[in-house]
């Protein structure tokens, strides 16, 4: 394994009595990426982060954490994880810092060390106003928050988050994705399990969809576009106001295939280009000269949810995985 994968899964299966949760599973996780691990409910993505956090052990396969087999050298792999997991339990009637010194304590850190961690990890998921309050008393937010904060207490390399956003209303759901940025930011790998694609577009590089215990793919978020539509691609460029000589300076680019002008009382263009022929600076620099003034510019999300629905089959799941 090359110093520049933190994850490397191989042949990975997982049975559960009459149930193959995981059938074969290969891929890997790079350095300082956030990947994103999406599938349906019970595709065995729960299952997958359970045996990454040496809780299950692999049945089939090998699978390592920082060249760590997590079998042989489970508490090696240990030092450098952090485990959110999808439904976790909290000692409701700790206060916030009592929660994260417990936690400290038990990793061996000592008084002084756990005091200026915890303090960074609270200045981090904005909660150091609120370290004297019971956990009981704060909302599913603000608990998801205190659990994020639990987990970098020991300062890991590598953060295995299971649906962190579930429960979360809009905006706590944006906030959390902007410390996961931070933490990206600070030299975390982050992988992170949700069954939601589009929650994870714009945060995540890379991407493995598993489906039915079987990776239907794996690799960049550009390149999931690029196996659903060839080199097309397809942005939604939002503009402060309608500017009809942005669109037709836009559709004389070569490369370019539509632009959707507005709905009345809209600022949105879907513009469709090749990717091979056209760059994204190229269109921004394009829309600027012609006056637009850009609000912002993403990957259509509708077209990465055809891609997820195109990869994965329907029908219900069962519940284990």
């Amino acid at each position: 394994m090359d110093a520049e994968t933190v994850i490397d899964i191989q042949g990975l299966r997982h049975r559960y009595k009459t149930h193959q949760a995981v059938r074969g599973v290969s891929f890997t996780v790079q350095r300082k990426s956030i990947h994103g691990f999406v599938g349906p409910n019970g595709a065995g993505k729960t299952t997958t982060l359970k045996v990454l956090a040496t809780l299950l052990k692999p049945q089939t396969g090998s699978v390592s954490v920082f060249g760590h087999d997590i079998v042989r050298d489970c508490k090696a792999v240990r030092r450098k994880i952090g485990f959110m997991p999808d439904h976790f339990s909290m000692y409701r009637q700790m206060t916030v810092f009592e929660y994260l010194d417990f936690f400290g304590a038990a990793y061996g850190l000592g008084i002084r060390e756990r005091d200026k961690i915890i303090g960074d990890v609270l200045a981090l998921t904005d909660m150091a106003g609120r370290k004297d309050d019971l956990i009981n008393g704060l909302s599913r937010g603000m608990q998801q928050r205190v659990s994020l904060a639990r987990v970098l207490v020991h300062d890991p390399d590598l953060l295995l988050l299971d649906e962190p956003a579930s429960g979360l209303d809009p905006r706590a759901r944006i906030e959390l994705m902007e410390i996961l940025e931070e933490l990206r930011r600070l030299g975390k790998t982050i992988f992170i399990s949700s069954h939601i694609l589009s929650e994870l577009a714009t945060l995540c590089d890379h991407v493995t969809i598993l489906d039915r215990g079987e990776v239907k793919y794996t690799g960049t978020m550009r390149g999931l576009i690029a196996t659903n539509e060839g080199t097309n691609a397809t942005y939604l460029l939002t503009l402060a106001a309608e500017h009809p000589a942005t669109a037709d300076a836009l559709a004389k680019l070569p490369g370019v295939q539509r632009v959707v002008p507005p709905l009345p009382n809209d600022t949105r263009y879907l513009l469709t280009f090749d990717r091979e022929q056209l760059s994204l600076n190229t269109i921004l620099q394009t829309t600027i000269t012609a006056g637009g003034q850009v609000v912002s510019f993403a990957e259509d999300v509708k077209h990465l949810n055809q891609a997820f629905m195109d990869l994965t089959e329907p029908g219900v799941r069962d519940a284990a995985g």
